[in-house]
């Protein structure tokens, strides 16, 4: 596996360096940027079609640094020299276990209060270059597409924290058992609570912004769903845990073409180093040969598929809220047949055993299902 991107470099190049980037969080990383790329598409489009409309927005310009500025900048220069000089300085301990070095309390004070300092310096002096004897109001015309950096930065920090909180209500034991230990952690995120902190913050965002949210999220589903295939690439070259449960089958003949790993996978040298055959016994799973269903590779490839069935059809949906209606169906469907295969906690919900993701996944659907009659019936009563 390649808990590391150079770790994959190395494999590729028969090299030997070492680069404190998590491969999960490089394919995070890419998954942003892929997203933000289709959403500007959408976004574009939508204005072209009238749904979005640009507004004037009043900017002040010429006024010296106000207090909030210089101190988010000082806060900002702060909190990343902490890290850096820290991390410079104890390089192999970084490479080690990046994850718990960033996240943990450690870091060089002298560091912290230098950056600081030039990043505070920096934005009086850029202040103080563009100041005018008397500050100007002036009106800027701010296109919807513009704010897509913004909604990608706001799904970002909503999406993680949204992430963190649905992985520690899932495991309840376990943030009693070890709350520092848990909340800290990197590890442990729900793929639906970031969806739904994240695309929340979003739409409030829009709103307050005076766009029209429905048009908004049609706009950004298939970048959705595009990006949550490519982190899901990050799960499975990473080896995240995200596997499924064991797999002692032989490969049907009709798939003889595949790669082994594609049927079954052990994931040697996962970034969590767990030995699969051992984590089953501990889990009381039966297992002979060790390996697990690669289900991070299934959901890339149902996200791939579905991200293409709904860039391809987006521009015959002429309905607002049909496209956040159909991710949702699709959502739902992908996720309820891959949790067949997954290990996780079940739930007792009306006497039958689910996941949360189960749950999640079957409202989804049936809220998609409800959306696409709501909408094309509210749409068609208002052209009549």
């Amino acid at each position: 596996m390649f808990p590391f991107l150079s770790d994959l470099i190395n494999y590729l190049f028969g090299t030997s360096i070492m680069l404190p980037f998590p491969m999960f969080g490089f394919m995070v990383a890419l998954a942003f940027i892929a997203a933000h790329y289709f959403f500007v598409l959408e976004m574009k489009r939508k204005e072209q079609l009238g749904l979005l409309s640009p507004f004037n927005e009043t900017v002040v310009k010429g006024a010296k640094a106000s207090v909030m500025e210089l101190a988010s900048n000082a806060l900002f220069g702060f909190i990343l020299g902490f890290k850096l000089l820290e991390a410079v300085l104890h390089y192999d301990e970084l490479t080690a276990n990046p994850q718990t070095f960033i996240l943990s309390a450690r870091g060089n004070w002298l560091g912290g209060l230098l950056l600081a300092a030039i990043l505070t310096y920096l934005k009086y002096r850029e202040a103080e270059k563009n100041r005018l004897p008397e500050p100007q109001k002036v009106v800027e015309k701010v296109h919807p597409f513009q704010l897509v950096g913004t909604m990608t930065f706001i799904a970002a920090i909503g999406g993680i924290l949204g992430a963190k909180l649905f992985d520690m209500v899932e495991d309840l034991p376990r943030l009693i058992e070890h709350p520092i230990d848990t909340i800290m952690s990197g590890s442990g995120l729900s793929i639906y609570g970031g969806l739904i902190v994240g695309g929340g913050s979003v739409l409030y965002y829009a709103r307050k912004k005076g766009l029209k949210p429905i048009h908004v999220a049609d706009a950004c589903m298939p970048a959705l769903m595009m990006a949550y295939g490519i982190g899901r690439i990050g799960c499975q070259l990473s080896g995240d845990g995200d596997w499924g449960m064991p797999n002692d089958a032989p490969m049907p003949q009709w798939l003889s073409f595949l790669p082994d790993w594609m049927w079954a996978f052990d994931y040697p040298g996962n970034v969590l180093g767990i030995n699969l055959q051992e984590d089953f016994t501990r889990m009381g799973l039966v297992s002979i040969t060790g390996k697990a269903w690669p289900t991070p590779f299934y959901e890339t490839v149902m996200a791939l598929i579905i991200f293409g069935i709904l860039w391809g059809f987006r521009k015959k949906i002429h309905v607002p809220g049909v496209m956040l209606s159909l991710y949702l169906i699709f959502n739902g469907i992908e996720r309820l047949i891959i949790e067949q295969i997954r290990i996780n906690p079940k739930y007792d919900v009306f006497g039958l055993a689910a996941t949360q993701a189960e749950i999640i996944a079957t409202l989804f659907l049936l809220l998609g299902l409800f959306g696409v009659y709501y909408f094309t019936k509210k749409h068609k009563q208002s052209i009549v």
